[in-house]
């Protein structure tokens, strides 16, 4: 039994989605249902809205499920959608990467620490005045991480530009990518859950930097927002259309619900 420290995941949905991650480690290692968790969710998201390698991705998926019983499957869909509440509730968070420390799945011989948010909301805060100065010239700034881990630093980019007024899901390209197979997907799931247009890149980042090219390769996966955008601005027309025509039921519909309203809608 490894010797790494496991603690409590400190956010919404946390105790239930690590009630679920031990309750498939009874029968495989957690860093074998952790990467298979990882692939399947992101095989999911990628080929719901990119086809360009819908063959490749979908057979990675079903090389995963096949290892695990319907009922553990069915476990592995449930801490999708923990992840999914989770961050809609509360966006301003690295929900996998606490989740990735919190477990005891971070590796210390690979020196493989993820930032912490509250570090990554300072920096991002530090940059945002000059990605608004630049957006006053531009209609679209890209935010690059060249070692991008679970996303931290660009989810707390697109967090300080939603504080700015800035519209992050149209107006900012996302651009991430790790050497870590496994972190740059979590990221990425992170990314496409939150509505960022993101290109994330899985690849040795000095080695192999993202070129334009490298779109054309298995290596990249694309969010449901860059693939998808003019059908997610539509929703938002439409949303804005039913808000506009009916705002005493939309009041009404706050005041009975206990969601924020600060929450990303993708």
């Amino acid at each position: 039994m490894s010797r790494r420290t496991i603690r409590n995941i400190n956010a919404p949905y946390g105790k239930e989605f690590s009630d679920a991650f031990f309750s498939l480690v009874q029968r495989h290692g957690r860093e074998e249902v952790w990467r298979d968790f990882i692939t399947m969710s992101a095989c999911a998201i990628s080929n719901s809205v990119d086809k360009r390698f819908y063959d490749i991705r979908e057979k990675m998926y079903m090389d995963t499920v096949k290892r695990y019983t319907k009922e553990e499957a069915e476990k592995m869909a449930e801490m999708f959608a923990l992840v999914v509440m989770s961050l809609t509730e509360k966006p301003n968070q690295d929900f996998l990467g606490e989740a990735f420390s919190a477990l005891g799945l971070h590796n210390e011989w690979k020196g493989q620490f993820f930032t912490p948010y509250h570090v990554g909301a300072f920096m991002a805060a530090v940059n945002i005045e000059p990605a608004v100065d630049q957006l006053k010239d531009k209609k679209l700034i890209t935010v690059s991480d060249c070692c991008c881990g679970a996303g931290c630093l660009l989810i707390a980019f697109a967090n300080e530009a939603m504080k700015a007024h800035i519209d992050f899901q149209s107006r900012v390209l996302f651009v991430a990518q790790d050497l870590d197979y496994v972190a740059g997907l979590m990221c990425y799931i992170q990314l496409s859950l939150l509505g960022c247009k993101a290109i994330v890149k899985i690849g040795n980042s000095l080695t192999d930097p993202f070129v334009n090219n490298d779109m054309e390769t298995d290596s990249v996966w694309l969010s449901p927002m860059y693939t998808q955008e003019e059908t997610f601005h539509m929703m938002r027309v439409l949303e804005s259309i039913i808000t506009l025509s009916d705002p005493e039921g939309d009041k009404e519909q706050d005041e009975n619900t206990d969601a924020p309203t600060d929450k990303v809608s993708a």
